[in-house]
């Protein structure tokens, strides 16, 4: 199974959340502020509540009962309107920072190695791009303002307990130990759950995907039934893991909702107690009471949220896990002396252990058209990958003009090698963009003429509501590559995929971008190695036969025999 993106430890987690704070201190301090008054607003009801008791025990007229009644009217209209302000700057913070994480994840994709961001399952990018982001985005505004808020005033609650009684403080406090330890057993197993389930979730969109992808593969080989199977196994798992959390839940939830009666149980009968005894009042006890019945609401709120938390962190947790991707080494600040490519005592491995190039020596010199050959797995791909600077070779070396190719800043690298494969992106944005080249419009339009693009004459097209056929997106990538002005451009059977009438237009245009410059074609027709100037042939990862057409055929090893198999009428074995 294809590796997903690693995920972020709780270490790391917490990390990144204490930077995202940071990043808005001012808002936090502000809700802080209007949290803990409010808190302290909502304390002055229930003591009050308790001075009415015990003035109506003591025969106290209605006077005084009046005034204690508007100060809690009072008090009850100063905690709502802090609580609405508090909750308003929470949104806001919330907001705010959900916007820096969606920019922050678009900066690491987009600063992430090609060769990472093409072993790793479409699926899983985007389902961390899409749910996860919008998972976390969703916890900050919804859910995380709320608890916040229920936080404090639970602090602020506990306090006002303890000091209007400290026995009775005590009870009440020790009797929402049970929450505790559900809260302690849920939390224990929340988080890998939830984990578990976010993986399967990329799975499940990879699986969508690649069927997706494929359709066209799906219908020509009737491959229906292997896919349906495999996106119902992957829509169990998705279901499996999630009835986990719900499972989780359904203990979670009961065991804490029953516990909220215990501590003004425990008060009521402690409380009871001490009065007979003359020890406290029963305003006292009352407001106790009160005090510890305002606790639910917050506590509450929070357990109610923690289990959204829980998803919103593991979600957290996997978007932040793109920044623990290793970054690849700082770009060189050399320029190349030349056009000279050099390969020299190259190994690469995609597994660690398992080389798929061995100690592979070639120099490309400047101007001259080489075409790499070879059964399929022979690793021609993998060094058209090395040689474009996709990939970094695990041992030896492949520079141009001297310099590492995969050491060079993109820009650079651009105009140096560029690598045209079958597969060309179209943007849902105008032609003028997608040419990704801020140049006149003079000069883009003279690279889509270059190319043959005769149909591009309007540059804000919006190519999203008027979509490019297969020879159309590959006239827009060789129109890029002329605006790069590369001066080796190499070729990864860029028309395979191409219908023939297709095909022959694309070859029209990459011979007009190819005119003059440096040309390494790994071919999948013998055609093109006997016009090229060179021929690399390569077996199990190395280069095993190297010449012209003319010298290759003469000595009548590898490379003959695959001639004479293609030229005397059989297709050429598939190659990678």
């Amino acid at each position: 199974m294809t590796a997903l993106l690693p995920v972020a430890s709780p270490r790391q987690v917490v990390r990144a959340a204490r930077e995202l704070i940071a990043a808005d201190s001012r808002a936090m301090a502000t809700l802080l502020t209007l949290s803990s008054l409010a808190a302290l607003a909502g304390l002055g009801g229930p003591w009050l509540l308790g001075r009415i008791i015990d003035t109506v025990a003591a025969g106290g007229g209605v006077p005084d009962v009046d005034r204690l009644a508007v100060a809690v009217l009072i008090c009850a209209v100063v905690q709502t309107l802090l609580s609405r302000y508090a909750l308003a700057a929470a949104y806001r913070f919330g907001e705010r920072t959900a916007a820096r994480i969606r920019q922050t994840f678009l900066r690491r994709v987009l600063g992430l190695p090609a060769s990472v961001v093409e072993r790793v399952p479409a699926g899983d990018l985007a389902a961390r791009g899409s749910t996860d982001v919008d998972g976390v985005a969703t916890a900050l505004r919804d859910f995380l303002p709320p608890i916040f808020i229920g936080v404090v005033q639970m602090v602020f609650l506990i306090v006002a307990v303890v000091i209007l009684d400290p026995l009775l403080g005590g009870v009440g406090v020790i009797g929402f130990s049970g929450i505790w330890f559900v809260t302690r057993w849920y939390l224990r197993r929340a988080r890998d759950a939830y984990l578990t389930e976010g993986a399967a979730t990329s799975r499940l969109a990879d699986e969508l995907a690649a069927t997706t992808d494929g359709a066209r593969t799906v219908e020509a080989f009737a491959l229906h039934a292997r896919r349906i199977a495999a996106g119902n196994a992957a829509l169990a798992e998705t279901r499996r893991t999630r009835l986990l959390t719900l499972r989780l839940r359904s203990v979670f939830f009961p065991l804490a909702e029953t516990s909220y009666a215990i501590p003004a149980v425990l008060v009521l009968i402690i409380g009871g107690l001490l009065h007979i005894d003359g020890q406290v009042s029963v305003g006292t006890v009352a407001a106790a009471v009160l005090y510890l019945r305002q606790l639910v609401s917050p506590l509450d709120t929070i357990l109610i949220f923690l289990d959204q938390l829980q998803a919103g962190g593991a979600s957290f947790a996997r978007v932040e896990g793109i920044a623990t991707v290793p970054a690849p080494p700082p770009y060189s600040d050399r320029t190349p002396d030349d056009e000279r490519i050099e390969v020299c005592g190259v190994r690469y491995a995609y597994e660690e252990g398992r080389d798929v190039l061995h100690d592979v020596d070639l120099t490309v010199r400047p101007g001259e058209r080489l075409a790499v050959v070879g059964l399929s797995g022979a690793g021609k791909s993998t060094l058209g990958r090395l040689i474009a600077g996709v990939e970094r070779p695990s041992a030896g070396s492949v520079t141009v003009g001297g310099t590492p190719i995969a050491d060079l800043p993109p820009d650079e690298l651009r105009r140096h090698v560029v690598l045209v494969t079958q597969e060309h992106h179209v943007f849902r944005e105008t032609l003028r963009d997608n040419l990704m080249v801020t140049a006149p419009d003079d000069q883009l339009r003279a690279a889509l003429r270059t190319v043959g693009a005769d149909w591009a004459d309007d540059l804000d097209r919006d190519l999203g509501e008027h979509p490019l056929d297969g020879a159309q997106a590959q006239q827009l990538a060789l129109a890029r590559v002329v605006l790069a002005d590369p001066h080796t451009v190499i070729l990864d059977e860029a028309t395979a995929l191409l219908d023939p009438t297709a095909a022959r237009t694309a070859e029209r245009a990459l011979a007009a971008v190819l005119h003059s410059r440096t040309v390494i074609a790994i071919a999948h027709r013998l055609q093109t190695a006997h016009d090229a100037d060179r021929v690399a042939v390569m077996d199990g990862g190395r280069i095993i036969e190297l010449g012209t057409h003319d010298e290759l055929v003469a000595a009548d090893g590898p490379y003959a025999a695959l001639w004479r198999s293609w030229h005397g009428g059989e297709s050429m074995p598939a190659t990678a």
